[in-house]
């Protein structure tokens, strides 16, 4: 298999936004997101990045198959719910640049691809003049009934990267849970690093 990363933003990103939203229903169905995915809903959810002009796609491809998408705005033209955790910060949201998914399909896995996507993301963020790099990732409780006994965390990945968790900056955002029928509000992390 060959993986190469690819930078696409304006017309070429917006191109790929439903390749996009079909690898996050599938990679997001697993812990610990448990999304029960609908076009519908990413197309709404990924409106963000037709509208930002300083969105970003970093796409894993095998050929011109798209396996794999990490994606980021600055933050400001994110979802709002997001930026509102910031308020106590005293973190300028035009200082942040928030990164978002990084989805890869299981078998494309273990080749460097998660760095590549943080590496090109931050590079993006500098060219745009951003101080901060930021992410939230969901909080499960420990004893979830579909926590899987082999998950492992990413903590150990992010913080080799200078990501270190922002005490108290929860967001909360809703989706449908695989097994559910209505969405629910979920806590996600923020986590940051200075660029």
């Amino acid at each position: 298999m060959s993986l190469e990363a690819r930078v696409l933003t304006g017309p070429a990103l917006e191109e790929r936004l439903d390749e996009v939203a079909a690898l996050r229903m599938r990679v997001f169905r697993d812990w610990p997101y448990l999304y029960e995915g609908s076009m519908e809903y990413e197309r709404a959810y990924l409106s963000a990045y037709r509208t930002s002009p300083g969105a970003i796609l970093v796409g894993a491809f095998d050929g011109n198959r798209l396996v794999g998408a990490s994606t980021g705005t600055p933050m400001e033209d994110h979802a709002e719910d997001f930026a509102t955790a910031f308020a106590a910060t005293g973190v300028p949201l035009d200082q942040i640049f928030y990164c978002a998914e990084s989805v890869l399909l299981p078998d494309y896995r273990g080749q460097g691809m998660g760095h590549r996507f943080f590496d090109l993301r931050e590079a993006h963020a500098r060219a745009l003049g951003r101080r901060n790099s930021a992410f939230c990732s969901v909080i499960r409780p420990a004893d979830h009934p579909l926590r899987p006994p082999s998950s492992r965390s990413n903590e150990p990945f992010w913080r080799g990267r200078g990501y270190a968790p922002l005490p108290g900056v929860i967001a909360e955002y809703s989706w449908t849970d695989v097994g559910e029928s209505q969405e629910t509000r979920k806590p996600l992390q923020f986590w940051m690093r200075t660029l």
